[in-house]
């Protein structure tokens, strides 16, 4: 059964190649491939890197005093920072040490992200 599977995709092949008009398939399936790359970059793969990027940018100007929200959900105001950590005052005398990659973003005195 099998070999009778594939005698009969040899042969849908070789009429395949002898009908009119087919010539140049390959480069329009190039070309629509190009196409696609296109399509999928301006509308996935460059608004990631600008968010990524954005988000890098913010990470290097943190300082202390800035209120933030990491990740999980925590918002407090920046109390120490090193290259790796940030420490954040949550409440009066309570602190917490978060991953500075773990920042979502700065927010405002009330708590709600600020707006760019």
């Amino acid at each position: 059964m099998s070999d009778a599977f594939v005698n009969l995709l040899l042969q849908a092949g070789k009429a395949g190649s002898k009908t009119p008009g087919c010539a140049g398939g390959g480069l329009q399936q190039f070309v629509l491939m190009g196409l696609m790359f296109l399509v999928f970059y301006f509308l996935l793969i460059r608004p990631q890197q600008k968010k990524a990027r954005e988000h890098r940018e913010m990470l290097s100007n943190l300082k202390r005093g800035d209120r933030i929200i990491t990740n999980g959900g925590l918002v407090g105001r920046i109390s120490g920072i090193t290259e790796k950590y940030v420490t954040l005052e949550i409440a009066e005398k309570v602190r917490v040490r978060a991953l500075r990659s773990h920042v979502l973003g700065k927010v405002g005195d009330e708590g709600e992200p600020e707006s760019k």
